[in-house]
């Protein structure tokens, strides 16, 4: 099974950094380590290693070279050329080895080298990604127009979105590299937790790595030229509907759930439905050629959505800028137990921003012995906590490791920028 793991994941990095043969590595594949230990190394050196097999010559040269990129690099100036004396040699290794991407090790180093900064290498340059999200494809759940969409594109605006049908596409699509990133939410001012995003943070290998707080901003659209007196009824997203309570009311609209706020504007569009308004966004209408009729008719104005931002690995954590780190753990039953779990971040001063519990999917019940009744159940649970401090701080790591002590089970989603502005 471990071997059939490596082969699917090693499959997908056939080269020096990169994705497929023919493509050029980013900057962050060139220099930011992968949490696995396998960036310079091909499929197949990986593959041979957990089967325990011995290394081939191929494997050695490549090996010994990705050691000394990875030792030498910060010490190399911008431009500097990696040249082979013998590069007739890594065509013949390409041939007799049988793997036609051993010849692009030495062009796809000197691409990497190109992109070193002027000066020293810092944390800064080897961090998620683009800040302004350029060539990145941001997965989503929704349509184009959804409110998932706007939050992507408030992360990452230059980006190109990939519209999902489920929660779980989204992740599936970073997954499988059909995307780079996957922007979900996962809680509402108003209505809490998104407990299935959740769940799917710990069932996918995926790290946080930032978070988009988004005000909602509810509008009415229809038809254009329906004025408002002439809607019978209003389409939209049941969480949509709930929080539009108020402003519906007084307008006494059918409400007729949909299962995202853009399906609904497509909806009412393409089957011209000239009867029926949506709750839906600005973007959604100029989308789907709409007319806004009315705006912030949400009934708290300080609604808002926080969301997540995923992918593959992980961010270099700093300690230049306010950070969240993400963990979930599990605890043994027993009194003062979840109590002792907090203090571990109060004695080192570490302001806690969330928890969360849910129970565990696979053993949601445990039995423990019971002085009264011989046997009793209780929910074994998982709980997700949201503190301030970075991972890069020794009182967060401190605070893990003390954790860890008494923890069944701990895991990092995540250490990334907090989102303070709205």
């Amino acid at each position: 099974m471990a071997l059939k793991s490596l082969v699917n994941r090693a499959s997908v990095v056939p080269q020096v950094g990169g994705g497929r043969i023919s493509e050029k590595p980013s900057y962050s594949a060139c220099f930011g380590l992968k949490n696995d230990g396998f960036i310079g190394n091909s499929a197949n050196f990986v593959i041979r290693a957990a089967a325990g097999e011995p290394p081939s010559p191929i494997d050695e040269s490549e090996s010994s070279l990705t050691k000394k990129l990875q030792k030498d690099l910060i010490s190399l100036p911008r431009g500097t050329h990696l040249i082979h004396p013998k590069r007739e040699n890594n065509n013949k290794w390409a041939k007799k080895g049988g793997c036609r991407y051993r010849c692009f090790i030495s062009e796809q180093i000197e691409h990497c080298i190109k992109l070193l900064p002027e000066g020293p290498l810092t944390v800064s340059n080897v961090s998620a990604s683009p800040n302004d999200g350029s060539k990145l494809r941001i997965s989503f759940k929704g349509g184009r127009g959804a409110y998932s969409e706007d939050a992507a594109l408030k992360a990452y605006p230059r980006s190109e979105t990939v519209p999902c049908d489920e929660f779980e596409d989204a992740f599936k699509a970073v997954e499988l590299r059909l995307a780079d990133r996957a922007v979900l939410p996962i809680e509402n001012s108003l209505s809490g937790s998104i407990h299935r995003n959740y769940d799917l943070l710990l069932r996918h290998r995926l790290h946080i790595v930032g978070e988009v707080q988004l005000p909602v901003n509810f509008c009415l659209l229809a038809i254009p030229g329906v004025p408002l007196a002439q809607l019978k009824r209003v389409l939209s997203h049941p969480q949509a509907l709930a929080q539009s309570d108020i402003f519906l009311n007084n307008l006494g609209l059918v409400r007729e759930n949909v299962e995202d706020t853009a399906a609904a504007a497509e909806l009412v569009s393409s089957k011209q439905m000239m009867d029926a308004g949506v709750i839906a966004t600005a973007r959604a209408a100029e989308i789907y050629s709409l007319n806004v009729l009315a705006e912030g008719i949400q009934d708290d104005p300080d609604n808002v959505t926080r969301f997540l931002a995923l992918a593959r690995d992980p961010i270099i954590p700093r300690t230049d800028k306010p950070f969240m780190t993400s963990i979930v753990f599990t605890l043994e039953e027993g009194p003062g137990v979840l109590f002792k779990a907090l203090a571990v971040f109060a004695l080192r001063e570490i302001n806690l921003k969330k928890i969360e519990s849910r129970p565990q999917r696979k053993q949601p019940l445990r039995v423990v012995d019971d002085s009264n009744n011989g046997t009793a159940k209780y929910f074994d649970y998982l709980f997700y906590i949201d503190f301030e401090a970075s991972m890069a701080e020794p009182r967060a790591q401190s605070a893990l490791g003390h954790l860890k002590e008494f923890a069944t089970f701990l895991r990092v989603l995540g250490s990334y920028p907090m989102d303070a502005a709205l």
